[in-house]
């Protein structure tokens, strides 16, 4: 098929040519005096995009996944309480990593299209006034649903608890494109990927600590060894790794974020609103619900829910071979019943646009009772009248 293949899922994302240009690097010596030039200014540029200040960024050669398991591995011990609260596979499946890791899991049921219930946590926390829960693990963006949860509010109920516990947030999906500052909310630990927001190819856990966090790992009796966080921090004060790393992905990483500090970091947050308040638009243009409800909806991906005489794997099909667009699909209790647009990472209202269309273009093939153009026609108008 002419052209290439348009990608609209929630991750990986779109690479711009100026990163895959930064990679394209011929193999180096990464012990030689010149590497730490090269990860020393990364390290510390991390550090804007989390913002933080006070907390220490590291990168990993993995996955967010690996991150989960950086921030369980190092901070805690076998047996350990953690909360956390299920409402999308990917908080499923921290929820089945903390159990087979052998920690004491204590987690909560909430409705999928919803995130995370602050006052129910708040009045959970103030019942543990022995403090046995160690950790509270909170899912910033669950991906699968296209929910964002208030993490600024569950410092908020972590304090009027008074409660110690430290705050791991997967924020795979939401750092570097949905507002995150990890020293106002008291993020403890910071974890995400690099085929995200950071528009890189998959293939770097990039996460962050605070002191506190970092405090924590002198007691952890979970065994470590490629993941252990003080053989990084020990090479990384020299600006070196303690086993080889991705060199194309770190120099892919320093562009990225070149180009993300070069746009700002506020002026990210405002895109990534914009991109998606265009995209609900014409979704409700076309007579169509979100699977988050109202007060819960992400900024990087929307969850389309289908009528119930339809299934989102024909849309899925249809967009992906007929007009070589990438949709993302509904996993497990959600399969079939939503098709997911990703509006993440290198977008801009152009990109938008010519996937909404596509998604249309592939609702009307299946016999969708939409009016062609009626979605792409609400986009435009919001994006010309939000245009800068």
């Amino acid at each position: 098929m002419a052209g290439r293949n348009h990608l609209f899922i929630p991750g990986p994302t779109n690479t711009p040519h100026e990163v895959l240009s930064a990679m394209h690097v011929p193999m180096e010596d990464h012990r030689s005096p010149d590497f730490p030039k090269l990860m020393k200014p990364v390290l510390e540029d991390l550090k804007k995009i989390f913002r933080t200040e006070s907390g220490q960024a590291f990168v990993y050669p993995a996955t967010g996944t690996a991150g989960w398991e950086i921030a369980l591995t190092n901070t805690l011990s076998p047996g350990d309480k953690v909360l956390i609260y299920r409402f999308g596979q990917f908080s499923h499946l921290w929820i089945n990593m903390a159990q087979r890791l052998g920690l004491d899991v204590e987690f909560h049921e909430v409705e999928w299209g919803k995130g995370i219930p602050l006052d129910a946590l708040e009045a959970r926390l103030k019942e543990d006034s022995s403090h046995e829960i160690k950790a509270v693990l909170a899912t910033h963006n669950e991906t699968a649903t296209g929910v964002t949860s208030d993490i600024g509010g569950v410092r908020k109920a972590m304090d009027a608890a008074n409660h110690p516990a430290l705050l791991f947030v997967d924020g795979v999906s939401s750092i570097a494109s949905i507002e995150f500052r990890m020293d106002d909310w008291g993020v403890d630990g910071a974890i995400s990927g690099s085929q995200k927001g950071f528009m890189l190819p998959a293939g770097l856990a990039i996460v962050a600590f605070s002191q506190k966090a970092l405090q924590a790992t002198e007691t952890a009796k979970f065994p470590r060894c490629f993941l252990d966080l003080k053989d990084m921090a020990n090479a990384n004060k020299d600006g070196y790794t303690p086993y080889t790393p991705s060199t194309p992905m770190i120099h892919g990483l320093r562009k990225a974020l070149d180009m993300l500090l070069e746009e700002g970091m506020e002026n990210i947050y405002a895109r990534h609103h914009r991109l998606a308040e265009g995209t609900r638009r014409a979704i409700a243009a076309w007579g169509l619900k979100l699977c988050a409800q109202p007060g819960f909806e992400s900024d990087t991906v929307s969850a389309v829910v289908v009528p119930e005489d339809k299934d989102a794997r024909d849309v899925i099909s249809t967009a992906y071979h007929k007009y070589n667009i990438s949709l993302g699909a509904g996993l497990t209790e959600v399969a079939g019943k939503v098709f997911r647009i990703g509006h993440i990472g290198d977008m801009n209202d152009v990109s938008m646009l010519g996937a909404i269309a596509g998604v249309e273009m592939a609702m009307l093939d299946n016999g969708f009772d939409i009016k062609p153009g009626s979605g792409v026609a609400a986009a435009i108008e919001y994006y010309r009248s939000t245009a800068s």
